[in-house]
């Protein structure tokens, strides 16, 4: 993906270094796989503020994905390359050879013209989607299943990716994009290759009207505030404020947030902190 540097004409574009979209080839979407979705600015049913900083926003339409890749065995080609305001990935519409259409996560590379398939006969390249024990150690995947007919619920943002490690009787161990090493079931479905738009993160805004564009209301600190309003609240002058906590007053560093005792926590294999676990 390329990367834009705006000229410093105003003071937002200073430091604004957006997206170039070079691998997004149109700015319309299918519209038979688009649906409107309800915008609540943080508001409740008596339109009274239940969630804070949320509101505003350009609007926006909800493209289906197909996450599941149930079309088996009947290949796909690639009609275009979009833009897609739910995620940070870029997705792919695909026609398949008996005319139906659909929007997948695009990964890196792949171009418009390109032929993919999924299933069982599948083989490990670009795009295809097969089951794991069916991938060679050592493939590149994303959009994981955790459970078989699922669909894709793991490694699916921009530039993300996991691989394959190890095959253990049921089991497939995954290197994650944290480093965690991970068993998932061998029969769950993968799609090979890295996912679209891997400069993402290198991306600034340049100024605080492009949050609003998202629909982020401005964020006040807890220092700013008064001991009734916040824990980190209050003091003489600038005072720090404490422990960093939440409004609720749960510690914001150095806690455990996992639930102990998680039903998958026996399919961990190692930590993103390298902390072996024993099952």
């Amino acid at each position: 993906m390329a990367l834009r540097k705006y000229k410093p004409t105003t003071s937002g574009t200073r430091w604004r270094v957006g997206n170039a979209y070079a691998e997004v080839t149109t700015d319309k979407p299918e519209k038979s796989l688009v649906e409107k979705v309800p915008t609540t600015a943080g508001r409740n049913r008596q339109g009274r503020r239940s969630m804070r900083y949320m509101g505003g926003g350009h609007k926006k339409l909800y493209r289906v994905i197909d996450f599941k890749r149930d079309k088996k065995g009947i290949p796909a080609t690639v009609k275009t390359i979009e833009y897609d305001p739910y995620r940070t990935a870029f997705i792919a519409l695909v026609a398949y050879a008996d005319g139906e259409k659909r929007y997948i996560v695009a990964p890196q590379g792949l171009q418009v013209g390109a032929q993919i398939v999924s299933g069982d006969a599948a083989a490990p390249e670009l795009g295809n989607a097969l089951m794991l024990k069916n991938m060679p150690l050592g493939t590149v995947i994303h959009n994981i299943e955790m459970q078989p007919g699922q669909g894709g619920k793991l490694v699916r943002s921009a530039g993300s990716s996991a691989q394959l490690a190890n095959k253990e009787d049921k089991y497939a161990v995954l290197k994650m994009p944290s480093g965690e090493l991970r068993k998932v079931l061998i029969n769950c479905y993968a799609t090979v290759g890295v996912v679209s738009n891997s400069d993402h993160g290198l991306q600034s805004k340049g100024k605080a009207g492009a949050n609003r564009w998202l629909g982020k209301r401005p964020r006040v600190r807890g220092v700013a505030m008064n001991p009734i309003d916040h824990p980190m609240g209050g003091g003489e002058g600038r005072a720090s404020g404490g422990h960093p906590r939440s409004r609720t007053g749960k510690y914001a560093k150095g806690q455990i947030t996992r639930t102990r005792g998680k039903g998958s926590d026996k399919l961990i294999l190692q930590r993103k902190n390298g902390k072996k676990l024993s099952n």
